[in-house]
């Protein structure tokens, strides 16, 4: 006779399911500032080097301020020799005031002719008129100074935040050239204490993912320990790469131990279902199902030109039910239908159907 069976069987449990999704991403600082300078012209001094500690302020580098110093001098010369002409023009006013105003008195008392009146009339006008221009043009150096003052002091590159530096491409003696891009001269990172981990969710996973989750993740760096994290923002603009669609996710991470470094590739398995006391079953159980064997009348069905016209059916053994599993009761494989619910990959929670807990489910079989 053939040879028994030898199922492979698993016990129904009930236990704690954790339901998970993987993403990978890179860690990151939550403020990274690249600096650049708005001027172009070489490098005189460079302040700072790779992992330096700067504040708010610190001088990163100098460019060379010879033409610009000049340029501030005969700014600040200009601005003088405006203030003296208002002081020319305010003293030439008073004196065309004091002259119009007596021979507007011997006008009323018709001491002199009136031509000698409308004279020092036009003359004041003209000095208070020439005390206006001269204000004007004192205005303009002043405005000038302050232009050539600010692209002196825009010739200091200064951190604009407190951090570290964590690339520096610039030497002294180098050439910056701001014409068409500012070029990057410094990176500097906000407190590295306080980062994030970057990472892309597939599509098929982000409607499971809400803000608030938990989630841990490991580098490669440190292969044993995992690092916890929770989610902060999810981004609802996609990203496609190789024809996989994924949506940015950015998680907030503690570095206050600076074991990660910006850069790390990292990942992460968010929590997004935790289920208590279920009723569980291993995946495979789900998956088996036993092959049927095809009996004399079926091939005889099937031979001839019904045979030729209608192809062979599929093999039901590799089909497999997601609702279905079989229950090995007193040696006999009987199949019952289930309802199931999430699963972490390995064990699938079974929310209805004919099973209790203690129940034997086959998994897979030996044939011998």
């Amino acid at each position: 006779g053939p040879e028994p069976v030898r199922y492979v069987t698993a016990t129904v449990d009930r236990s704690d399911l954790v339901v998970t999704v993987t993403a990978t991403g890179t860690v990151e600082p939550t403020n990274l500032v690249e600096i650049s300078s708005e001027l172009s012209g070489t490098l005189a001094t460079v302040e700072v080097d790779f992992n330096d500690m700067v504040e708010v302020g610190t001088v990163l580098a100098r460019l060379d301020t010879t033409k610009l110093e000049a340029q501030f001098d005969i700014a600040k010369a200009s601005l003088d020799a405006a203030i003296a002409r208002v002081a020319i023009a305010q003293a030439s006013l008073d004196d065309a005031r004091e002259k119009f105003e007596s021979a507007r008195d011997l006008e009323l008392r018709g001491i002199t002719p009136h031509q000698t009146f409308t004279t020092q009339q036009a003359a004041f006008k003209r000095a208070q008129a020439e005390l206006k221009s001269a204000m004007a043009d004192r205005s303009l150096a002043e405005a000038n100074l302050d232009l050539t003052r600010a692209e002196l002091d825009k010739a200091c590159i200064c951190s604009p935040i407190k951090g570290i530096v964590l690339d520096r491409s610039v030497d002294p003696g180098q050439i910056v050239a701001a014409s068409l891009s500012a070029p990057v001269l410094f990176t500097v990172a906000e407190d590295l204490t306080q980062m994030e981990l970057q990472v892309d969710i597939d599509e098929a996973d982000i409607g499971r993912v809400a803000v608030g989750n938990k989630a841990v993740f490991t580098v490669d760096a440190y292969d044993e320990k995992t690092f916890p994290a929770e989610i902060a923002e999810m981004r609802f603009a996609s990203e496609t790469i190789d024809g996989v669609v994924t949506y940015k996710t950015i998680l907030t991470i503690d570095n206050s131990e600076m074991l990660l470094r910006p850069g790390m590739t990292a990942t992460a398995d968010i929590t997004v279902a935790h289920i208590a006391d279920a009723l569980v079953v291993p995946n495979a159980a789900i998956r088996y199902a036993p092959p049927q064997a095809a009996g004399a009348e079926d091939d005889e069905e099937r031979s001839g030109l019904l045979g030729m016209l209608i192809p062979d059916r599929p093999d039901e053994a590799t089909q497999g039910n997601e609702k279905t599993l079989w229950v090995l009761k007193d040696g006999v494989p009987k199949e019952i239908a289930v309802q199931t619910g999430d699963t972490d990959g390995r064990m699938t929670e079974i929310l209805g159907g004919a099973l209790a807990e203690g129940d034997v489910v086959i998994t897979d079989q030996d044939d011998g």
